[in-house]
């Protein structure tokens, strides 16, 4: 792919040139990035072998190329309107993809990766940049943000929603790791990283601004100028509250929310989260 990369960074630095960047030629390069990350060639954060993510800031370059260039066009049905960049339509899946895509309102943007066994349940919707490994189980009105890289077995539950962070193209997007489950109405956001094996209940919110305190191991995992909030492996997390210390806060009682680690997962929460074969 560097003969890919090396042209979307050619003509995102001519994009800031003031005679601009030739529109056909941006635009064949943007289709063959969209091609790639259809296929899963090419992914916008990548994983080292010592477990670290790294941002591919060509990738999400050349993604905010497309917006730059594309025209609005009319994708509207028989019945409903929708108007979109023609850089970005909805993906084009077929039977041999082997994705379950329920009928409901679900929409998946193109230039996403969504692989073999995957199952998206009504209304849901993936954007473009993200990275979807195989049979994970998205739910209804769950959301995959732009860029965000989910692994295999992930479990999203109704109305989680995962942010993408799409910008700045040098910030690692939300990653959620292999046989995650994710509970209903959490909210995963500003790039935290979100290890294997670990489950979050219904109602955990994570950001870059997060404190996570882990009772198990006595300790508070927050993100750094240079690293994201990172949920350890096999961690279980639920809500929680940590009072406020302050003389005004004493006073009146009050607490703020935060994500509380309380052990980390045995048997007994496998049994739990188990994602039955049968639903897919």
């Amino acid at each position: 792919m560097t003969d890919l990369q090396d042209r979307i960074e050619s003509l995102v630095a001519q994009s800031k040139e003031p005679s601009g960047v030739d529109r056909g030629t941006a635009g064949d390069a943007v289709a063959d990035l969209v091609q790639a990350l259809n296929a899963g060639e090419v992914r916008a954060a990548t994983p080292a072998d010592d477990g670290t993510w790294h941002a591919n800031e060509w990738v999400k370059e050349g993604i905010l190329l497309g917006f730059r260039i594309g025209r609005t066009v009319d994708y509207s049905g028989d019945r409903f309107p929708f108007y979109d960049k023609n850089t970005f339509p909805v993906k084009p899946l077929r039977k041999a993809d082997n994705v379950r895509l329920v009928p409901g309102g679900s929409a998946i943007r193109t230039g996403a990766y969504v692989a073999p066994g995957v199952v998206c349940m009504p209304p849901m919707y993936v954007n473009v940049g993200a990275y979807v490994d195989a049979e994970t189980m998205i739910d209804s009105h769950a959301l995959v943000g732009s860029c965000a890289q989910i692994g295999k077995r992930v479990h999203l539950s109704a109305s989680a929603q995962v942010g993408g962070v799409l910008e700045p193209v040098h910030a690692t997007p939300v990653i959620v790791e292999d046989d995650v489950f994710v509970g209903g109405n959490a909210g995963l956001y500003e790039g935290c990283i979100v290890r294997a094996g670990a489950v979050l209940a219904a109602g955990v919110t994570l950001t870059s601004s997060t404190r996570l305190y882990d009772l198990a191991e006595e300790t508070v995992h927050t993100a750094s100028d240079d690293e994201p909030l990172v949920v350890p492996e096999n961690a279980v997390v639920v809500p929680g509250s940590r009072s406020v210390d302050s003389a005004f806060g004493e006073e009146h009682g009050l607490s703020l929310s935060t994500p509380v680690i309380v052990k980390y997962r045995d048997a007994d929460t496998d049994a739990a989260t188990v994602l039955e074969d049968a639903l897919r």
